[in-house]
């Protein structure tokens, strides 16, 4: 199995990321994710920087291959503009990029005040917006008018010797049917063998799935469930208010409802090299063949060498 480190722009600011890029590299990760967001989930994490030009840097930081963890390729930024920065991407790290996709969250595509579409529609602007991006990445003329989108004599001159594999999120069963329809591979958050198990029933086949999961370093388990909590209470929020809530003031109030015990289950809290051994295990038990860690919390270096140490030659 592939482990990797997931850079998390909600939290970190440019000069940590590309920080973060370097130590997980020497630490011995075999790649990176990084995430797609225009605002934080809540105030405390504090950051949000353009993920295209953290792509850009990073490329000249270290050799790791990178997925966006993920894009929304719909209604903030067009696809014709989504598939000529991922080509730019894909050259600058050698084909060493994925393009992680997803249908988004109200959080990051409301901002020019466009209607968030139902969860079905959002579902058939993804699919188009796929197959925008490939006919562009063939290089021609692209002439495209759709049920969503219009591209009029749009060519990319800058390819990468193959197009980017997109990889797409799903997490109910129409989304995961069609990540399984027109994904290179599957994304996910969840150790959950029957998604796993219906994307690859459903025409994905053998195509790589990726998984992640959370963890909060500290000296002990308490300390870094009350990280988790100051940092990321927003996981705690259940079902698809994560998909509709349009801003961190939202998602603070909506948290208000979670409490510092809850975050144990959604993080692997504290120092204990056992239990992310374990988280791991779970994902590979479900299918996956990619599974990420996110720190959350200043301890990332700390989290670099328990993985070095403990970690990474036992998952091995």
């Amino acid at each position: 199995m592939r482990i990797g480190y997931m850079l998390s722009s909600e939290e970190y600011p440019p000069q940590q990321l590309l920080e973060q890029a370097r130590g997980a590299e020497r630490a011995g990760f075999d790649a990176l994710w990084i995430s797609d967001h225009y605002h934080p989930w809540v105030d405390a994490q504090g950051q949000s920087p353009f993920v295209w030009s953290m792509l850009g840097a990073l490329s000249q930081v270290c050799r790791l291959p990178v997925t966006t963890a993920v894009t929304c390729p719909t209604i903030r930024i067009h696809p014709a503009v989504i598939a000529q920065a991922a080509a730019t991407t894909a050259v600058l790290h050698d084909g060493r990029f994925v393009l992680g996709i997803g249908s988004g969250e109200a959080l990051n595509e409301h901002i020019f005040g466009d209607a968030w579409p139902a969860a079905s529609v959002r579902l058939e602007m993804l699919e188009e917006s796929v197959e925008v991006m490939r006919k562009l990445w063939k290089g021609e003329f692209v002439h495209h008018r759709g049920t969503h989108y219009t591209v009029e004599q749009a060519r990319i001159y800058t390819l990468p010797e193959a197009p980017p594999p997109i990889y797409v999120s799903g997490f109910g069963p129409k989304a995961i049917d069609l990540a399984a329809r027109i994904g290179d591979g599957y994304i996910s958050t969840m150790p959950d063998a029957e998604m796993v198990r219906r994307f690859r029933d459903n025409g994905g086949g053998d195509k790589p799935c990726q998984g992640s999961f959370k963890a909060a370093y500290a000296e002990t388990e308490e300390a870094g469930a009350q990280i988790a909590y100051e940092k990321w209470p927003n996981a705690g929020v259940p079902g698809e208010l994560s998909q509709v809530l349009p801003s961190p003031r939202h998602f603070e109030q909506a948290a208000e409802l979670v409490r510092p015990e809850m975050l144990k289950e959604a993080f692997v809290c504290g120092r204990d090299a056992e239990a992310h051994v374990e988280m791991i295990g779970r994902f590979a038990e479900a299918g996956f063949d990619e599974v990420y860690v996110a720190n959350t919390g200043p301890h990332y270096e700390a989290l670099f060498d328990l993985y070095a140490r403990e970690v990474l030659p036992r998952v091995r």
